[in-house]
């Protein structure tokens, strides 16, 4: 068999393999984010708002989506910083640590909420586990009800490792920005004036 054999059998038999996992990913992720605590967005929306300055941290794939999030909040014209980036400030009172960690165990994650609450900072975070380390740093609680990264046999999720949990904090978060967006009643033009222009 030559290579453009294998490459087209290949195709057509991945074609339905596809299909069927597209489904699966949007039907997991639509199920979860319906079951959030609408509330508990609410109130992470309000301490957002209400913040002096938003700090975001988080690790992996995780800390990925909380820097897109920085990116929309700096859009709206919050003064917004990601942790461990070189020009990122002190934390200090009036401020907000905005955090995600699907297990709430995360080392760096949870030090970085115990240097904010030490600081006098608020702290809210997104996790899977409500009797996680983190959840009892954070001021504001939202729930994520997707399967940790570890946790391979509980049926929650037949997606690999942490990635329902990923996908829903970015939905999540996108949610959050919508709202603010709609309350500041600001046209998209002036947001984009914000943009990045030395890409």
């Amino acid at each position: 068999m030559n290579s453009t054999t294998a490459g087209a059998s290949t195709v057509e038999d991945t074609v339905g393999a596809i299909a069927y996992n597209l489904s699966l990913v949007r039907n997991e992720i639509a199920d979860t984010a319906a079951r959030i605590d609408d509330r508990q967005l609410a109130g992470l929306a309000t301490k957002i708002s209400q913040a002096d300055r938003v700090f975001v941290a988080g690790a992996g794939r995780s800390g990925l989506v909380l820097r897109m999030a920085a990116m929309r909040l700096m859009h709206l014209g919050l003064t917004v910083h990601v942790a461990g980036d070189t020009t990122t400030p002190a934390i200090s009172s009036g401020d907000l640590l905005l955090v995600a960690s699907g297990s709430g165990t995360t080392s760096g994650v949870v030090k970085a909420a115990e240097t904010a609450v030490s600081a006098g900072a608020s702290v809210a975070a997104f996790t899977t586990n409500q009797g996680s380390p983190l959840a009892g740093l954070s001021d504001e609680l939202v729930i994520i009800p997707a399967q940790q990264k570890t946790d391979h046999g509980s049926g929650v999720s037949r997606q690999y490792s942490g990635s329902l949990f990923e996908q829903v904090l970015f939905l999540a978060t996108e949610a959050v920005f919508q709202t603010l967006w709609g309350n500041a009643d600001v046209p998209a033009e002036q947001l984009w004036l914000r943009h990045a222009n030395l890409e």
